[in-house]
C-alpha cells in the first residue's frame, strides 16, 4: 500500500480535519448538534398521557407481540400428533356500544397450536384456517406460511387440520377429507420444553369497516367449531382445559356480553369463541399509549438542521472570504478536497448523531416507563439499526448539504435548498394533510425517505392496521429509504465535483 506524501490525499484528509477541529463555531455546533438530538428526544419522553396503555409481551424474537386467543389444551409430553376437522368459522364485528352484526375479520383463525406454556409470548406454532387467507401456519408471531386457498369453512365437507411434533420440529398440515395430507409448513422452534400446551385455539383481531369519514377498525370476535378430535403420542389423560391467553382473548364492557370468550362442549368436539391475535405489533389500536424507539428521536430534526448549516458553511465560507484559492492552490486536485471535506463533516456528522441516539434511545425508555408510558419492545438489531441509523441519516444530510453548499456557493440558500427538500416533504406526509397516496410518494421520491432508516416497527402482511405515513409508516423500507436520501447526496456531490473542476476559484 502507498502511503500518502506530503500532497497526497493523506495530508489534504489531515488538513481539511485540522481545519475544521479549529474553528470553533463548527466544533461548538457538532456539539450542538449532539445536545439538541438528546434534549428534545427527552422532553418528548414527558408528552402524553401517563398510563394511556400496559406494556405488551415480548415474543422470542425480542419484539412487541400481541398474545390473546381462547385456548382449549392439554399437556403433551414429548412427541405427539393432533388431527381435527374445523367445521364451521363465523363471528361478530362490532357497529356501536352494544351492537353487533353477523361478519368475520379476514384475519380471524381457528385451529391447532403448540404453545411453551401459557404465559404470553411464549414460543409457539399453529396451523390454521381464517376468514379470507386460507390455511396457514404461523409461528412465532412473525413468521406466516401459506397452505391453501381462502373460502367459507363449513360442514360438510370441514376443513381437516394435523400439527405434528417431532423434538423441537413443529409440522402443519391440512387435508379435505381427512385421508390425503398436504404438508403446510414447519418450523423449528429452539428451547421447546419437554411438556408443552396443546389445543384447540381461536382469535380473531379488529376488522376494518366504512366509517363517515373513510374506514376504521371494529373489534371482532370469531367462533370455529371443531369436530373428531384425534391424539397420539405423550399427551395427558383426563379432559379438556379451558383458558382465555391475554385480556383481549374476549371482548365485552362496551360491547355485547354476548361476544365472551368461551369454549362449550359439542358432540365430540368444542365450538370456541375468542378474539385478540397472535401476531407481531405494529402499531395502531393494538398498541394504542405505547411508544415506538423512534419517538425518542425527534430531536434528530433539529440536530440535522445544524449539521447542515455546518457543512454547507464548511464550503461556502472558503468563498465568502476568497480562501477558496488558497485551499485549491495546495491541492490543485479538486475532487479530493471535496472528497476530504466530504469525509470529516460527515464523520463528524455520523459520530454526533450515533452517540446522541446511543444515550437518547435506551435512556428516553427508562423515562418512558418510570413515568408510565409503555415502550414497544423490539429486537436488539433493530434498535442498533436505528441508533447507527441516525448517525448514517446526519452524515448523509451533512454529505448533500456539503455538495449543495459547492454547487451553489451561498451558505443561506443551501441550508435552505437541503431542510426544505428533506424536512418539508416528511412534514407533508405524517401530517395528515395529504391524501395517503401522495404522502406515499413524497416518501419514495425525495430525500425525507431517509427518514425510513429510523423507523423501528415493521410491516407484517397478516397484520392489519393503518400503514400509512400519518400513522409513522414509511412506504419504503429502512435502508431502501436511506438509500434514496444516498442516491441525492451522491448527485449533489458529484455534480459539486464537476462544477469545483471547471469553475474558477
Amino acid at each position: 500500500m502507498t502511503v500518502a506524501g506530503p500532497g497526497g490525499f493523506g495530508a489534504v484528509l489531515h488538513a481539511e480535519w485540522t481545519k475544521f477541529r479549529t474553528v470553533r463555531g463548527w466544533w461548538a455546533s457538532c456539539v450542538g448538534a449532539f445536545l439538541l438530538v438528546c434534549l428534545v428526544g427527552l422532553l418528548a419522553t414527558a408528552a402524553g398521557n401517563a398510563g394511556a396503555g400496559e406494556a405488551l409481551p415480548v415474543g422470542p424474537g425480542g419484539e412487541a407481540v400481541n398474545d390473546d386467543f381462547s385456548f382449549v389444551h392439554r399437556s403433551l409430553t414429548g412427541d405427539g400428533t393432533i388431527t381435527v376437522a374445523v367445521t364451521s368459522l363465523t363471528g361478530v364485528i362490532a357497529t356501536d356500544p352494544g351492537r353487533t352484526r353477523p361478519g368475520l375479520a379476514p384475519w380471524a383463525k381457528a385451529g391447532i397450536i403448540v404453545k411453551d406454556g401459557l404465559a404470553q409470548g411464549s414460543s409457539y406454532a399453529a396451523v390454521m384456517v381464517t376468514g379470507r387467507h386460507g390455511v396457514r401456519m404461523q409461528y412465532d408471531y412473525t413468521h406466516d406460511v401459506a397452505g391453501g386457498a381462502g373460502g367459507a369453512v363449513s360442514a360438510p365437507p370441514p376443513r381437516w387440520l394435523r400439527l405434528q411434533r417431532t423434538g423441537d420440529v413443529l409440522t402443519g398440515y391440512r387435508s379435505a377429507d381427512g385421508r390425503t395430507w398436504s404438508e403446510v409448513g414447519t418450523a423449528r422452534l429452539a428451547g421447546l420444553p419437554h411438556t408443552v400446551q396443546a389445543g384447540l385455539f381461536v382469535t380473531s383481531p379488529s376488522a376494518e369497516q366504512s366509517t363517515g369519514t373513510g374506514s376504521g377498525l371494529a373489534p371482532a370476535v370469531a367462533t370455529g367449531a371443531f369436530d373428531r378430535i384425534a391424539l397420539n403420542g405423550g399427551w395427558t389423560t383426563g379432559t379438556w382445559r379451558y383458558r382465555q391467553v391475554g385480556d383481549d382473548a374476549g371482548v365485552s364492557g362496551s360491547y355485547t356480553a354476548d361476544t365472551k370468550g368461551a369454549a362449550v362442549r359439542s358432540g365430540s368436539g368444542y365450538t370456541v369463541t375468542g378474539a385478540g391475535d397472535i401476531a407481531p405489533v405494529v402499531g395502531g389500536p393494538a398498541a394504542s399509549g405505547v411508544r415506538p424507539v423512534e419517538n425518542f428521536l425527534v430531536g434528530a430534526f433539529a440536530g440535522l438542521v445544524v449539521v447542515v448549516v455546518v457543512a454547507a458553511g464548511y464550503i461556502t465560507v472558503e468563498y465568502r472570504r476568497g480562501l477558496i484559492g488558497l485551499t485549491l492552490a495546495a491541492s490543485p486536485r479538486r475532487g479530493r478536497v471535496l472528497v476530504a471535506k466530504a469525509l470529516v463533516v460527515g464523520g463528524v456528522a455520523f459520530l454526533a448523531g450515533t452517540a446522541a441516539a446511543a444515550v437518547v434511545v435506551p435512556l428516553g425508555g427508562r423515562r418512558s416507563r418510570a413515568a408510565g408510558f409503555p415502550v414497544l419492545t423490539v429486537p436488539a438489531g433493530t434498535e442498533a439499526r436505528v441508533v447507527v441509523g441516525t448517525g448514517l441519516l446526519l452524515a448523509a444530510a451533512a454529505v448533500l448539504a456539503l455538495g449543495v453548499g459547492t454547487v451553489l456557493r451561498r451558505s443561506a440558500v443551501a441550508v435552505t435548498v437541503v431542510v426544505v427538500a428533506m424536512v418539508l416533504p416528511y412534514l407533508l406526509a405524517t401530517a395528515s394533510v395529504l391524501p395517503a397516496g401522495a404522502a406515499e410518494w413524497l416518501l419514495r421520491v425525495t430525500p425525507a425517505a431517509g427518514f425510513a432508516v429510523q423507523q423501528s416497527v415493521v410491516r407484517y402482511g397478516q397484520v392489519v392496521t393503518d400503514y400509512s405515513p400519518s400513522s409513522g409508516y414509511f412506504p419504503l423500507s429502512p435502508w431502501a429509504g436511506f438509500a434514496v436520501l444516498c442516491g441525492y447526496a451522491a448527485a449533489a456531490f458529484g455534480t459539486a465535483v464537476v462544477l469545483l473542476r471547471r469553475r474558477d476559484a
